[in-house]
């Protein structure tokens, strides 16, 4: 059977970085072990869900340079949720229940006060035909629950039943189905709760590998029981470690933190995005990669923490720098081209360790074209600046041309040191920091650094 995963995002808000780890972990799966990557968008919430935040979920994948094979959106696939429901509905694995929140947390109260855990008592089991009648013509609509298959012969005797798998990030794990209550599977409006409709689609779409957060790690021993209601093929199930900010907070789509997006916005690499989402909260360092599949020789699912991993944005800007110094000319000249910097390999040697992003390119283009640039000359220093403008090299200039001159200006002046470069830098370029100055003084030409040494 072919390997194949998917990643489920619900388009009810941009995604995340916390997003993007679930998704890249999916790709790298595929892209380490061949197989297909399937995006399916949980759209049945219709009220919150929009085509515009679909396609912005597209996008930002495509950023993230994750290619799915296949996408499906639950939105078209009720008719095919009905069909199952009826299926269980007969079988008396899906049954209606009538109780108000109110009434269930009532219940709940009175079995902690008497010991008891704090389980649905499957009452609305006994409910006849006529009492199901009477309550639909008092209002009330059913939710229906899926009857857990933690019982021998009478499901008001629930007993010990594990359910074990052995996890792809966390290792052996077991969840006792004689521990939890039947859970909703619809609402009493008819809309589907997550569980149903994801495990339906896993049957239907052939996933054999469910990798996604560990928050879902609860929902697993239920899901699987479903999956054997339905005669589906149990996937492999891996649930790692969720990211939280520099506070210790869970990430939300509904408050834009970390959106892929914004950082897209704010001029980061994907490639850098990408090895911070996955490295990060694992066992690996993170480093800078070339491309995103590149993270997927190294990539086991296993390697995740079991403990929640903190996102700084200042590490996402370290490795951004890190990820731009090394870009080599090919990749960046049609962007330096867009930015109105020369789409020249000189200027991208000269500059590139010297951005945190490749937008900062355009600060040294002006510099380099001496836009809106002036220069800095402190009165101790004129009489330097004069005499480095008389020994200014003729052209052309190279590599070697600032340390032929800078060496003509000691033995003339016998300054050395800062004294002897700051001066320079300040006058040539307005400011006390930048790339090497043997590397800008051929971009800025003789004749425009004799106009700034001679203000």
């Amino acid at each position: 059977m072919t390997l194949t995963v998917r990643f489920a995002p619900s388009p009810t808000g941009y995604i995340h970085i916390g997003n993007a780890r679930t998704a890249l972990f999916n790709w790298l799966m595929v892209r380490r072990h061949g197989g297909r990557f399937v995006l399916r968008l949980d759209d049945t919430d219709r009220a919150r869900s929009t085509d515009a935040f679909a396609a912005a979920i597209a996008e930002d994948l495509a950023w993230l340079q994750v290619r799915p094979d296949q996408v499906v959106r639950q939105s078209d696939r009720f008719d095919r949720y009905d069909a199952v429901k009826a299926a269980l509905v007969a079988k008396g694995l899906l049954y209606p229940a009538y109780e108000t929140a109110e009434e269930l947390d009532y219940g709940r109260r009175r079995q902690r006060a008497r010991g008891l855990p704090p389980v649905y008592d499957r009452a609305a089991l006994r409910l006849t035909a006529d009492d199901r009648a009477r309550l639909e013509a008092e209002g009330r609509a059913p939710h229906w629950r899926f009857l857990l298959p933690n019982f021998t012969a009478d499901p008001f005797e629930p007993e010990r039943r594990e359910v074990h798998w052995d996890d792809l990030c966390r290792g052996p794990q077991t969840v006792d189905l004689g521990s939890l209550s039947d859970p909703v599977l619809i609402r009493a409006d008819g809309t589907y709760l997550y569980t149903l409709p994801s495990v339906i689609d896993d049957i239907d779409l052939g996933i054999t590998h469910v990798i996604r957060g560990e928050d879902h790690v609860t929902n697993t021993g239920v899901q699987i029981a479903i999956f054997q209601a339905l005669d589906g093929t149990v996937p492999a199930f891996g649930h790692h470690n969720l990211l939280t900010d520099t506070s210790g907070e869970g990430l939300s789509k509904r408050t834009g933190a970390l959106s892929i997006r914004s950082l897209r916005d704010r001029g980061l690499e994907p490639e850098a995005v990408a090895a911070l989402a996955v490295g990060i909260g694992t066992s690996h360092a993170v480093e800078p990669v070339a491309s995103v599949d590149a993270l997927a020789a190294g990539f086991d699912p296993a390697d995740a923490s079991k403990s929640a991993a903190r996102f700084d944005p200042a590490d996402l800007d370290a490795l951004n720098a890190r990820t731009v110094h090394a870009l080599p000319f090919e990749r960046v000249a049609p962007r330096l081209a867009a930015l109105g910097a020369p789409a020249d390999p000189a200027f991208w040697a000269a500059v590139a360790g010297n951005c945190a992003t490749v937008a900062e390119a355009r600060t040294w283009a002006d510099v380099v074209a001496g836009t809106g640039l002036t220069p800095v000359i402190a009165e101790e220093d004129r009489a330097f600046v004069a005499e480095a403008a008389r020994l200014l090299p003729a052209e052309p200039f190279d590599g070697d041309t600032f340390r032929a001159w800078t060496n003509a200006l000691k033995a003339a002046t016998g300054r050395k040191g800062r004294g002897l470069f700051m001066p320079l830098r300040l006058a040539l370029t307005g400011l006390d920091h930048g790339p090497e100055m043997a590397a800008l003084l051929p971009l800025i030409g003789r004749d425009e650094a004799l106009r700034r040494l001679s203000p």
